[in-house]
């Protein structure tokens, strides 16, 4: 399993596949599976079962499916472009990511 420079809420872009430069946001990593689930990016329709336990009813439902994490890079707040990102440590030995192309420290 490699590090994942990708975080939960990173505003990210997409560089490759049918999805190709659409901005969303991150609502989860799976990092088990090198993947990454975008707000309304690579959706799909699901053919759905009621259950009645959960009231849940049936139907097609519109999902996001996980993009693979190299399909994807950060978009750094500060200067609004498709970054890589970088680390370096404070006084404290705190670690910080920055952007790679203005040097802004992100969040």
């Amino acid at each position: 399993m490699k590090k994942c420079r990708i975080r939960k809420d990173d505003k990210v872009m997409v560089i490759a596949g049918k999805e190709t430069g659409k901005l969303g946001k991150v609502l989860k990593v799976l990092r088990k599976h090198d993947r990454v689930l975008v707000e309304k990016i690579n959706m799909v329709k699901r053919h759905t079962r009621a259950n009645p336990y959960r009231q849940q009813a049936g139907g097609i439902v519109e999902k996001e499916m996980p993009l693979h994490v190299s399909n994807l890079m950060v978009v750094c707040s500060a200067c609004t472009k498709p970054t890589r990102v970088g680390y370096r440590y404070t006084e404290d030995g705190k670690k910080l990511r920055f952007c790679k192309k203005c040097n802004e420290v992100m969040e």
